[in-house]
């Protein structure tokens, strides 16, 4: 009986998403697997939209569905000048910091670093210095001017939003004191090594903004400074899609990726509203950007770096794809417009995953699938995802949405299936 329920529910699951189950997901080696775009569900006409648009400034792309390669161009191995795609690998080490336990988003900064915001002297007399956390540098209302050197206080923490080199600086040198380690070193044998990045497509400058060492190690940046190729940039952005985990080995904690990709700005008014929209504080993470409040036609759940000369990692996680884009800028001026040419193709070419709109980070109460609550996920839970399937409901994991999209859909009979009987 229990035999013929699972063929049955693998019949099932084959029907609902034909292009999504896979065993395990997919690594590259070396190389990256390579599929027709039909083949996993995207529409070729519109990939080919996306990438024309990107190719009139240059440069190289990939963009990845299933860890397969569907379209790319240009060099995949060729290094470029990321410019502020260097803050997420930033925060990438910084979420190595979060697992080791060597601190908290909530720290002081000053905790670690005894000479945190000085210079210039005059940031002392402000009285801010003493409240400004990790998690202010990370999200960019610690009040920092832009420039990446030694910058004064425009602001107190957490009262307003500015974009800034000199607040992700700090927190370089932060986490340089904190492994007295360079941090080039680090990143190397704890993350790039294992995803299969190796120096020959990357590499991270020596400091031309602030001292080159602090306390005799070699004093990086966050706000820029990497130079990578798209196949480097791919592959951190697929550790990322993957929740940290590569190949069976968790680098980052999924609960740090949850933080980092949805907004953590908090909606504070923007200290510059000439220079950058009222709703950026809105769609900013931990130095990644975000589609929280679905500024962009594509999915909520998107997130991306953005480095001048648009140097893009975008990961989409409702629809399974990484794309990185190198090269010069996109035509036009305003951020957001330039986007839409080239984001808002790849996701519209997507013709069979659902929509996930996580407005805050993703949290879980109570057994995955277990409906009524009697902790058991059984044949009862079933029947109340079945009974509403394919409906719009507002109250949850009652009614069969066990991912709180709002809509009973495949995915919440995957995680119903995933947890049968435990």
């Amino acid at each position: 009986m229990h035999l013929l329920f699972f063929v049955f529910s693998f019949f099932l699951i084959a029907l609902l998403f034909p292009f999504q189950i896979a065993a395990q997901p997919l690594y590259p080696d070396t190389l990256w697997p390579v599929a027709d775009p039909a083949s996993v569900g995207m529409d070729q006409n519109k990939l080919l939209q996306a990438k024309n648009y990107a190719l009139q400034s240059g440069g190289s792309g990939m963009i990845i569905r299933y860890g397969k390669v569907v379209m790319s161009w240009g060099s995949q191995t060729q290094k470029y000048d990321l410019k502020s795609t260097t803050k997420s690998f930033g925060a990438t080490a910084l979420g190595l910091a979060v697992k080791d336990g060597k601190l908290t988003l909530q720290d002081k900064a000053q905790k670690y670093h005894p000479s945190f915001g000085i210079p210039p002297d005059t940031n002392m007399a402000t009285g801010w210095l003493d409240d400004i956390t990790i998690l202010h540098l990370a999200n960019q209302t610690a009040g920092f001017d832009k420039p990446g050197g030694y910058v004064k206080l425009l602001f107190a923490p957490g009262s307003k939003w500015s974009y800034s080199d000199g607040g992700p600086n700090w927190l370089a040198e932060v986490m340089t004191l904190i492994y007295k380690k360079d941090l080039y070193q680090l990143m190397f044998e704890r993350v790039f090594t294992p995803i299969g990045i190796n120096t020959s497509e990357l590499s991270w400058r020596n400091n031309i903004y602030r001292n080159q060492t602090i306390d005799g190690i070699p004093n990086r940046e966050f706000g820029s400074g990497i130079n990578a190729s798209v196949n480097a940039m791919a592959r951190l952005g697929y550790l990322y899609l993957r929740n940290g985990i590569w190949k069976n080995t968790e680098i980052l904690p999924k609960s740090y990726i949850d933080q980092v990709r949805v907004n953590q700005a908090g909606g504070v008014p923007v200290f510059r509203p000439e220079l950058y929209a009222a709703s950026t504080s809105s769609h900013y993470g931990l130095l990644w950007w975000n589609n929280a409040d679905g500024t962009l036609d594509i999915p909520n759940d998107a997130y991306w770096t953005w480095g001048l000369y648009n140097s893009h990692i975008l990961v989409i996680p409702s629809s399974d794809i990484v794309v990185t884009r190198t090269g010069q800028s996109f035509p036009g001026t305003d951020g957001y417009s330039q986007l839409k040419g080239f984001f808002e193709p790849i996701a519209a070419s997507v013709s069979n995953s659902p929509t996930l709109t996580p407005a805050n980070t993703p949290s879980v109460t109570g057994k995955p699938g277990d409906a009524n609550k009697d902790n058991k996920v059984d044949g009862l839970d079933y029947v109340v995802w079945l009974n509403n399937y394919n409906k719009t409901v507002s109250n949850g994991s009652s009614s069969g949405d066990f991912n709180s999209s709002g809509k009973v859909d495949g995915l919440d009979y995957v995680i119903w299936l995933s947890n049968y009987a435990k």
